[in-house]
């Protein structure tokens, strides 16, 4: 396996980071802004002209990830090429919310073979949801893995866009699926986290809306915890994550951010689901709690190492507001972990989708760093 590193600049266009190996590249993944790439003369045009036999696919995000840096305003992408192994590439449509399901079992079905290994999933970040979607793709891939993430429009919560080869645009959802029985792949996922103030039952609820908390109306509830950071939100909610708890006496679970607030009936629109009758807490984190979980998400892979191979990085927008100049360290905090020469590519969610702790199943993850390392045997 080889790949190629690239980074599309305003200033300079399209430049390679380290050696271009990947002349004969089946799949580039791409991550930038959506107005980058949603224009039909702007950086994905070139891509597709330097690699006209590779499957393009990637996504809007709220930071771009490449090596050790993180940047905004600018197109991350890496070119594979496989010396063993294969990759197919799939994209549906989705209306609203209530299509993630679906849409993800019908990806599934047509990835599903005998030699898939692992499908790597991008999703519109506002249209969808996440919770739905990774339930659609396990119901349809039993026992494969999943990693993913849904797309980011930076702190602005207003467009999100995914592409696959020329098509860009919001609603849709992609997924690639990679084959070859000398296929190594290999996820972890942490936080860093940590849990403040009652546990508080959720009363009412529909999907991925909250209207109730212990009897009170949502919103009003969250604002007073934030403050005058209230009048910021949605994007001040990423500050304060709620916890899915799975009963009342647990003290973390799946960590669940908001996408959007609807003051006419004070609720709040989170990227998974928040099912009536359980209970959840309010999170906050310091930037060493959130570097040091970037560094435990590395840990937890179970691959060899991947110098010969790449790595790809989904953190939360969350983690990038509060870390602010130190966003840096979050990665090479992984990069320590899968070895500094890994090839390493990524992005800033509104939503991660990968393994809870050692769970192998996807799930979808909030507030999260997922590490997925791909290599190939010999």
């Amino acid at each position: 396996m080889t790949t190629t590193a690239l980074a599309w600049t305003d200033a300079n266009g399209w430049q390679t980071a380290g050696p271009a190996g990947a002349t004969r590249a089946q799949l580039v993944l791409y991550f930038g802004q959506a107005a980058l790439l949603e224009d039909p003369a702007g950086p994905l045009r070139d891509l597709r002209l330097r690699y006209p036999h590779a499957r393009l696919a990637g996504c809007s995000t709220s930071g771009e990830i490449l090596g050790g840096a993180v940047r905004d305003g600018s197109v991350a992408a890496l070119a594979i090429e496989f010396r063993h192994s294969s990759v197919r590439t799939e994209a549906v449509a989705v209306a609203g919310s209530a299509d993630s399901f679906a849409a993800a079992a019908e990806l599934g079905r047509r990835l599903a073979g005998p030699d898939l290994r692992h499908v790597f999933l991008l999703s519109d970040g506002l249209a969808v949801n996440g919770t739905a979607l990774t339930e659609g793709i396990r119901a349809a891939l039993p026992g494969v893995s999943v990693t993913g993430g849904l797309a980011g429009d930076g702190p602005h919560f207003r467009r999100t866009v995914v592409g696959l080869d020329g098509d860009v645009g919001p609603h849709r959802v992609v997924a690639v699926g990679f084959y070859g029985e000398r296929l190594r792949v290999s996820a972890g996922s942490a936080g860093g986290w940590d849990p403040f103030g009652p546990h508080r039952l959720i009363t009412k609820s529909e999907g991925n809306v909250l209207f109730e908390l212990d009897g009170q109306p949502a919103l009003p509830l969250y604002k007073r915890y934030l403050g005058e950071r209230a009048a910021g939100l949605p994007a001040t909610g990423l500050l304060f994550p709620l916890s899915l708890l799975a009963d009342r006496d647990a003290e973390c679970g799946l960590v669940r951010t908001i996408l959007a607030v609807d003051e006419a009936r004070q609720s709040l629109t989170f990227a998974g689901d928040l099912p009536q009758g359980r209970y959840v807490r309010l999170m906050r984190a310091g930037g060493d709690a959130l570097i040091g979980g970037a560094g435990q998400a590395a840990e937890r892979l179970q691959a060899p190492s991947a110098r010969s191979g790449f790595a790809l990085l989904v953190s939360c927008v969350g983690r990038k507001l509060i870390l602010g100049q130190r966003i840096d360290e979050e990665v090479e905090a992984v990069r320590l972990a899968v070895g500094s020469d890994t090839p390493a590519v990524g992005f800033y969610s509104y939503g991660e989708i990968g393994p809870r702790g050692d769970l192998a199943r996807c799930e979808l993850h909030n507030q999260t760093m997922t590490v997925t390392v791909f290599a190939e045997d010999v």
